[in-house]
């Protein structure tokens, strides 16, 4: 049964559809050597949690999953792909050439100088001209965000000229451009959660992405929280 949305923007979505386990499952787990299964957590309970996080004895972890559902824009999407150890199922213009939603923002941030990378995040936007005609008694300007918003229209009205000419969706789909929505189904279990939260929330990481991680981050908190304390201090020990 789909959750209340984790986050919901201009940039995209991210829903928890599903989870299996709670904090009492990883006990349980841990202390499947000795037989052993509890029904309630106790403070010992969570001392074993925050025992086994800190000295990287993960497999207990393993047993919870969690499902979200993912609407962001492709070059999110793939990055949040590159973490292979989830499972995803996309929708496939292959299959679909309806739906078609794109992220066009009016601000953008400026590149830093010092990380080939990255961008600028202390909160400094800007929304340079790309492109101006000088006339003989007017220049005409085009802003970044007027030129995103171009781009975007051409290249969907290319997208639906070919369809209508007989090109296969799955050729066709090869000029759509990288703001495009993509909408995706990731699961994964705590542990390679938690890795995707502690790379991707980070001060170097894309903000688009440190949005998604971070609502991620808000659904495991609320579902294992012993776990969420104990992965919370070993990043606190690790930054010292």
């Amino acid at each position: 049964m789909k959750r209340d949305f984790l986050y919901n923007d201009s940039v995209g979505y991210c829903q928890l559809l599903d989870h299996m386990g709670s904090d009492l499952s990883i006990v349980n787990s841990a202390r499947a050597s000795f037989d052993v299964t509890h029904q309630e957590m106790t403070p010992r309970d969570e001392k074993l949690i925050g025992y086994l996080y800190a000295n990287k004895h993960t497999s207990p972890f393993e047993h919870c999953v969690m499902t979200f559902e993912v609407n962001v824009p492709l070059f999110v999407a793939r990055q949040h792909m590159r973490h292979r150890t989830w499972s995803y199922n996309e929708v496939s213009r292959r299959y679909t050439n309806v739906n078609l939603e794109f992220y066009t923002p009016t601000e953008f941030r400026p590149q830093a100088e010092t990380n080939r990378q990255a961008s600028v995040h202390n909160g400094e936007t800007i929304n340079p001209t790309v492109k101006s005609v000088i006339g003989s008694q007017a220049t005409w300007s085009t802003k970044a965000s007027e030129a995103l918003l171009s781009h975007t229209r051409k290249s969907v009205k290319l997208y639906e000229t070919m369809l209508e000419a007989g090109v296969c969706r799955e050729q066709a789909r090869m000029v759509l451009p990288q703001n495009m929505y993509c909408k995706y189904i990731a699961t994964a279990n705590l542990l390679n959660i938690l890795k995707f939260i502690s790379l991707r929330d980070k001060p170097d990481a894309q903000w688009e992405i440190r949005k998604l991680a971070q609502s991620m981050a808000a659904g495991v908190k609320e579902l294992f929280p012993v776990a969420w304390d104990a992965f919370e201090k070993s990043q606190e020990d690790s930054a010292k």
